[in-house]
C-alpha cells in the first residue's frame, strides 16, 4: 500500500466536520494586511485576488470584491467591470506562468451550487491541463495537487506586480 502525506488538509477536514471559522474569510483576509499568510496576489481598487487553499488544481484561484456582497446584482457596476477585469487577466497570467491547456472559470452562486463560502461572492479560475484527471479520483476519491501552495504563491507573486 501506498501513502500520500498530505498534513495541510487537516484544516479542510476540520471545516468539513463543522469547525468552521467565524466571520467571512473574503473579507477577514484582506484586513490582515498579510497578503503572504493570506495567499492574496493582487489587490486592486474594489476587488482581490487569492489564492484558493484547498485548490482542485495548482493555481486555482479566486477573484473576489472587497466589499462583502453575496450576489451578482449586488456589485456596482465600477465593481463588477473590475472583477471581471481582473479574472481576464489571472487567466492570462496563470497561462503564461503554467502552460495551461484550459480553464474553468465560474461561480458558485448560493449554497445548493457548491459555493463553500456562500454569502460573499467570488469567482473560481482553475487551470486544466490535458490529463490532469487520472484513476486517483475514479478510483480512491482523491485528488492530487502537485505543487505546494507556497511554491504556488511564490512563482505567482511576481507577475502580479504588473497587474
Amino acid at each position: 500500500m501506498e501513502y500520500m502525506w498530505a498534513p495541510w488538509r487537516i484544516e479542510y477536514i476540520k471545516q468539513a466536520i463543522g469547525h468552521k471559522e467565524e466571520g467571512c474569510i473574503l473579507c477577514d483576509y484582506p484586513m490582515l494586511k498579510d497578503d503572504k499568510k493570506s495567499l492574496i496576489l493582487y489587490r486592486g481598487m474594489h476587488n482581490f485576488v487569492i489564492m484558493n487553499r484547498y485548490p482542485y488544481n495548482a493555481g486555482h484561484l479566486m477573484v473576489s470584491p472587497l466589499r462583502h456582497c453575496g450576489t451578482l446584482d449586488g456589485l456596482t457596476d465600477v465593481e463588477r467591470d473590475e472583477h471581471f477585469l481582473i479574472v481576464s487577466r489571472c487567466v492570462a497570467i496563470l497561462r503564461e506562468t503554467f502552460h495551461c491547456d484550459g480553464f474553468n472559470v465560474g461561480l458558485n452562486l448560493g449554497r445548493v451550487a457548491g459555493a463553500g463560502v456562500d454569502q460573499h461572492i467570488h469567482t473560481h479560475i482553475v487551470p486544466r491541463w490535458n490529463g490532469d484527471t487520472n484513476f486517483m479520483p475514479v478510483l480512491a476519491d482523491t485528488k492530487v495537487i502537485n505543487e505546494a501552495i507556497e511554491e504556488t504563491y511564490k512563482m505567482l507573486t511576481p507577475r502580479f506586480t504588473s497587474l
